[in-house]
């Protein structure tokens, strides 16, 4: 079953929600402010997703722009950028989501559709 990966208060993720709704796509909904992803996970998912580790951050957040990460991260190891992502779930891009074959992050609706319409 997919994954969707979300921060409920998110207007993307909220739109991307209601994608999969109108779609009648099932899937398990996990808050991530409430469950965040662990380090393993996130590596896992990052490897799945052959993205570079930085479209994994978000960016526009304001917890990003506070820690000034935009100017940290290039000094940074893939494992203390995977640490960092694990130690709060609104450092992570959001919506995620995750299946056996892929990993989306963010919500394009485009990509979506390439995806799970068949």
């Amino acid at each position: 079953m997919l994954k969707f990966i979300c921060y409920p208060k998110c207007t993307t993720c909220q739109k991307a929600k209601k994608w999969l709704d109108d779609n009648n796509i099932e899937y398990e909904l996990r808050d991530i402010k409430e469950n965040k992803p662990g380090y393993e996970e996130l590596k896992k998912w990052h490897e799945k997703s052959g993205l570079p580790l930085k479209k994994f951050f978000n960016t526009s957040g304001l917890l990003y722009k506070s820690m000034k990460l935009k100017d940290k991260l290039p000094a940074m190891s893939m494992e203390e950028q995977l640490e960092l992502l694990a130690s709060d779930g609104m450092l992570v891009k959001r919506p995620l989501l995750i299946d056996e074959d892929f990993v989306l992050a963010g919500f394009k609706s485009s990509e979506w559709e390439e995806k799970l319409i068949r």
